[in-house]
């Protein structure tokens, strides 16, 4: 991927700037929010099958806990930075706010490659992580859920590890568990799910039909597959997809559900039999109706979004386009869901997850979605408001819309002590 010369958190301040200039904050406060409240940083050993000890280094970061407990997901990459997590702590701080649930915002990661090691090594490392952050991890006051190559079985080891160490079992302490231990039902749905919510409306204010519109999926995981086969299910044509290997076309269609059984026989969605294969880079450019970025960070930037060819842009991932960008797609009239807004479903869900959690009281999976589909089309529908009373993009009125309920909560409660 082409690479920004900014870091993740500097492009976060930005687009904090960007919309906080809308709006008439207190100089304190306005520092406030441009500042994570706390970071830690842990360094711990791990013992690996050969014998040997490795030592991992690994960070927590809240944003915010002003709106209610900090909230964010746990990534395992070996390109994982401080930075990287600052900046999505504070996104997650604002996508709470826009879908007006009781969160703020935190982020977690260790830097590890986790396709090099065994399972074994694997519940190792995440138990030995999962302790040196207990210091902070809470049902009341932080709540992690999966991220970037974590799943409902690593939630899983890290709500045990937690539990042992409370001496009873805590499931609300993290969400995006597997449903057999206290997880919610529709979670791993969720937030491909509000991609394809968001996507319907952004179609609808574009007067583009449903039926029938293309899309182009970069990033073939759990929430660009899901958002895929759900936008399919609605009458879309899926038209590409890619992951990390490479990308395949077919202007025809695909069957998403059947590259997912393809992807999961060969690890890959190269290769899969009568489509073209062209990369991520290209995938970003072609003609189509809808591009689904569901990779990682700074993919469309100033030199490509010239190219882009979509008409709408639902953010899957989290921080896809970076600041420069924005500015250009928004002068060329396409309609951007932003990340904040778009792949809010998934921390939605876990707020479900969490209520379930406290309350040992679970819902059916059609309550769930209902309650789901409420929320991100109202929530849309908020920021749509505001993106056309302040002639503004659908970001900088998310953010106007997140940074006002932060500010206004922050006010409320006053500065201790």
């Amino acid at each position: 991927m082409e690479k920004n010369s900014r870091s993740p958190y500097e492009i976060a301040i930005a687009q904090f700037d960007k919309a906080a200039a809308h709006l008439d904050l207190k100089a304190g406060i306005r520092e406030m929010l441009r500042h994570c409240k706390r970071e830690l940083i842990v360094h711990f050993p791990v013992k690996m099958d050969d014998g040997s000890v490795r030592i991992f280094t690994g960070y927590r970061v809240h944003h915010s806990t002003v709106r209610g407990p900090s909230k964010g997901g746990i990534r395992f990459h070996p390109d994982v930075t401080l930075d990287e997590v600052r900046a999505l702590a504070m996104w997650m701080t604002w996508k709470c706010a826009v879908v007006g649930i009781p969160f703020g915002g935190a982020k977690g990661g260790v830097v590890c490659d986790p396709k090099q090691m065994s399972e074994n090594e694997l519940e190792n490392l995440t138990r030995r992580y999962a302790t040196e952050i207990a210091i902070l991890m809470s049902p009341e006051g932080d709540i992690p859920a999966p991220d970037v190559n974590t799943n409902p079985r690593i939630m899983a080891w890290i709500m045990d590890t937690y539990s042992m160490h409370r001496g009873y079992s805590t499931p609300a302490v993290v969400t995006g568990k597997p449903v057999e231990i206290g997880g919610s039902l529709g979670r791993s749905e969720a937030t491909g799910r509000g991609v394809m919510f968001t996507t319907r409306e952004a179609l609808k204010v574009k007067g583009i039909p449903l039926d029938g519109a293309t899309v182009a999926v970069q990033g073939f995981g759990n929430v660009g597959a899901v958002a895929a086969y759900l936008l399919q299910d609605k009458g879309c044509k899926i038209v590409a997809v890619s992951d990390s290997q490479g990308g395949i076309y077919n202007p025809k269609g695909l069957d998403a559900r059947d590259v997912m059984r393809f992807k999961a026989e060969n690890r890959t969605v190269v290769g899969y039999p009568g489509t073209d294969r062209l990369t991520n880079e290209e995938l970003l450019e072609l003609e189509c109706d809808v591009l689904v970025p569901c990779a990682l960070e700074n993919v469309i930037t100033a030199q490509n979004a010239p190219r882009i060819k979509a008409r709408v842009i639902a953010e899957g991932a989290n921080g896809p386009t970076t600041p420069e960008a924005d500015e250009i797609l928004y002068d060329r009239g396409i309609f951007v869901v932003p990340d904040v807004l778009a792949n809010a479903g998934g921390v939605t869900v876990s707020y479900f997850e969490w209520v379930q959690g406290l309350q040992f009281f679970f819902w059916s999976e059609r309550e769930i979605n209902l309650q789901l589909r409420e929320i991100m089309v109202r929530s849309f529908n908020d920021v749509l408001r505001i993106s056309e009373e302040r002639k503004v993009d659908m970001r900088v009125a998310a953010y106007i819309l997140a940074i006002r309920r932060v500010a206004e909560a922050t006010m409320i409660r006053g500065i201790y002590p």
